[in-house]
């Protein structure tokens, strides 16, 4: 086990990798960076801080994201990408509580955008999470356990996440796979990260977006994901495509885009 108490783990591709900046952290921290570079551009390293690094061909966030996973040798980790910033106040709160809270496991944080906006609609209070409060966690809102992941062999399902078909719900999905192990996690209303706020409203509602989403519902609800997508689509009515789009979604058969 490392001397230091939590890893930075940043994942990200080769050409966005001279973004990263150091942390400003109080508590002892290491960095570690997951490197896809799939079209071999060997973009330069960061360079005035220490860091350890591995480099691979493959494309996928969640498959950057397991590496950093197996190579993480501290009690917690944190994940992120080239644009996070974290808070050195946030972080250590966080960290004292899973301290103070060994029965915890995940511990689900907040995000400001650059200019210090809560990045979406958070809870007040410390809330425990279940399938159906976790759905928009982000994963630079999340410090993990790694002996608890380690040891019911958690991973990121490399089927889902940016640069995969279905390109959503991957957080989700971790979330809910260690609930599904009996493990606890817990939302906190501490801001841990600054985060640009990036908008999706492009997709949102389209084939393409309502396929992968129904496939994440199945991914976490099985033979109950009608009842859950159904539900769904009628809370979000106004942003679809009306009742022509209701069953296909229900069954998860929604046309691909």
């Amino acid at each position: 086990m490392s001397s230091e108490l939590l890893t930075v783990g940043f994942s990200v591709l080769s050409q966005r990798v001279g973004n990263i900046k150091q942390p400003n952290l109080d508590i002892p921290f290491k960095i570690f960076i997951s490197i896809q570079d799939p079209d071999n551009t060997n973009t330069p390293l960061p360079n005035g801080f220490h860091y350890e690094y591995y480099e691979t061909k493959s494309r996928g966030v969640t498959k950057s994201r397991n590496i950093v996973l197996d190579r993480t040798d501290t009690k917690y980790l944190v994940f992120a990408d080239d644009e996070n910033t974290f808070l050195a106040d946030g972080i250590t709160q966080a960290i004292n509580y899973l301290e103070i809270h060994p029965q915890c496991d995940l511990v689900l944080a907040q995000a400001v955008d650059e200019k210090g906006n809560l990045r979406k609609k958070y809870s007040k209070r410390e809330t425990k999470l279940t399938r159906f409060n976790s759905a928009k966690a982000a994963t630079y809102e999340m410090i993990v356990r790694m002996d608890s992941i380690k040891k019911e062999g958690l991973r990121f399902d490399e089927e889902f996440g940016a640069g995969a078909e279905n390109y959503i719900g991957d957080e989700y999905i971790f979330i809910a796979d260690l609930l599904s192990k009996g493990r606890n996690a817990v939302f906190l209303p501490i801001i841990i990260a600054i985060h640009p706020q990036v908008s999706s409203g492009g997709t949102w509602g389209t084939d393409k977006d309502l396929n992968a989403r129904a496939k994440v519902f199945t991914r976490v609800f099985g033979s109950a994901a009608p009842l859950v997508r159904a539900a769904f689509y009628l809370k979000n009515y106004s942003k679809t495509k009306g009742i022509a789009g209701f069953f296909p979604f229900v069954s998860g058969k929604s046309p691909k885009a």
